[in-house]
This record gives structure tokens, C-alpha cells and sequence, in this order.
């Protein structure tokens, strides 16, 4: 079994679906793990939910006041980092045609902006020879209609992780990704309120996916414990495709 006794995890995003997941089986596995959200209330049932060692702080991860507010504190409290968990994001489903300044601009500043400033402000705290795992999408790679702006903030994280793994290696630091396929969270339960639109989703989104169902949760947080942990200690820059085959065929 995977031990990460003694080690201290930062998760954005991490009071729901594949963060929350994530957070949940990095502290089973014996991690003091820092959650980061923008909601109180739903960060407050994520640490009850997750019932272990696990802090939760509020903060914005577009900005870089919030995410350093948020270091300080962990590096108070434990005095280190030794995983790092970008997942936080944004979804606009808006078509070619509809495309919104304020779609845009969301997904940029947390999707594209986010994500670099989560590891940045993080550099100071990280311990060398730590990982960071950042969470893409298999829509990176998959032309899937009316995620023009999402799937392009999630393909540059693929290629943010080339940069950051060749710029940290002086570090020992492993930078990998993880590219979900489709999950069941409650993110996507919650647009099922249509049944239309949840037959439309299982039958061109899941009816796509060789092993014939969507994603769980717990499944996406196994994968970002592999990543986070000496399992994959020789991997750095690498993209795991964990989407049951949704892009691979």
C-alpha cells in the first residue's frame, strides 16, 4: 500500500468531484492535505466528509494574494509542500458563434492563469524532489463541440507541464498531468436535471468510450496518488490519459 506519511498536499479545487476525491485518498494514504475552494460551506463538508488530516482555506486561485495567503499558511502550520494538486477549473459550454468576453475570461483566469499561479506562489514552499500534478482533460485533445475556450485552457496545461518539468528538474521536482475522461461528479450530474440532455450526453459523450461508462471520481483520485507518489517516480512531463479509452481509440 502507498504510504505518504510525513508528507504535506495542497489541493485546488479540492472540495468537490475529482479534487475532492483526490484530497480523500491522499489523506487515507497518510498525508496532512491543505484543500483549497472558493465556498466556505462546501469546503467545510469536504473536511467532514474526508474525516482525517485535512485543512480547508478559501481561496481564489486567480489570484496570486489568495494562493500566497494560502502558502503561508500551510508553510506556518507543516513548513513545506511536498505534493501539489492544480485542479481546479471552469467550464463554459459555449459554441462557435456564442462565444462570450466573460467565458473567455473566466476560463482564462482560472483554467490557464490559475494554474500558473498555483504552482508559482507554491515554488517557495515546495521541498525538493516534491511532485505536482496538474489536471487537464481528455477534451484537450478531443474536438468536442462548444468547449472551444475550455479545451484550449486544458491543452495548455499539457503544455505547461513539458516547460515546468525541464525548468524544475534542477529541483527533483516531477511535474506530470492527469487527463480525465468523463466523470460522474456532481458538476455534471447537476446539468442532468434535462433528461434530453442526459440522453444526449450518454449516447454521443459515453457512447464514445470503449469501456462503456463514464469515469468515477475515486477512480480519477487513485490516479493523482499514483502521480503524487514514489509509484511514478520516473515520470516527469508525462500526460496519463485516464479516460477508459475515450481519446486513445
Amino acid at each position: 500500500m502507498t504510504s505518504l506519511t510525513g508528507k504535506v498536499a495542497v489541493v485546488t479545487g479540492g472540495s468537490e468531484g475529482i479534487g475532492l476525491a483526490a484530497a480523500q485518498r491522499l489523506a487515507e494514504a497518510g498525508a496532512s492535505v491543505f484543500i483549497l475552494g472558493r465556498r466556505q460551506s462546501v469546503l467545510d463538508a469536504a473536511v467532514k466528509e474526508i474525516g482525517a488530516d485535512v485543512t480547508a482555506i478559501v481561496a481564489d486561485v486567480s489570484s496570486q494574494a489568495d494562493l500566497r495567503s494560502a502558502y503561508e499558511a500551510v508553510q506556518a502550520a507543516k513548513g513545506k509542500i511536498d505534493i501539489l494538486v492544480a485542479n481546479a477549473g471552469v467550464q463554459n459550454r459555449e459554441p462557435l458563434g456564442d462565444i462570450t468576453e466573460e467565458g473567455v475570461d473566466a476560463q482564462l483566469a482560472i483554467n490557464f492563469k490559475g494554474v500558473i499561479w498555483t504552482v508559482q506562489e507554491a515554488l517557495p514552499a515546495l521541498k525538493d524532489g516534491s511532485s505536482i500534478v496538474l489536471v487537464s482533460s481528455g477534451t484537450a485533445v478531443k474536438g468536442i463541440p462548444n468547449r472551444t475556450v475550455y479545451s484550449a485552457t486544458k491543452a495548455a496545461i499539457r503544455s505547461f507541464a513539458r516547460t515546468w518539468a525541464n525548468e524544475l528538474k534542477g529541483r527533483r521536482i516531477r511535474v506530470n498531468v492527469l487527463s480525465p475522461g468523463p466523470i460522474l461528479t456532481p458538476g455534471l450530474e447537476a446539468g442532468f436535471a434535462d433528461p434530453k440532455v442526459k440522453e444526449a450526453y450518454y449516447t454521443n459523450v459515453i457512447g464514445a468510450v470503449p469501456m462503456g461508462r463514464p469515469g468515477e471520481a475515486h477512480e480519477m483520485g487513485e490516479a493523482v496518488l499514483f502521480l503524487a507518489s514514489d509509484a511514478s517516480s520516473f515520470m516527469t512531463g508525462a500526460d496519463l490519459q485516464a479516460d477508459g479509452g475515450f481519446t486513445q481509440v
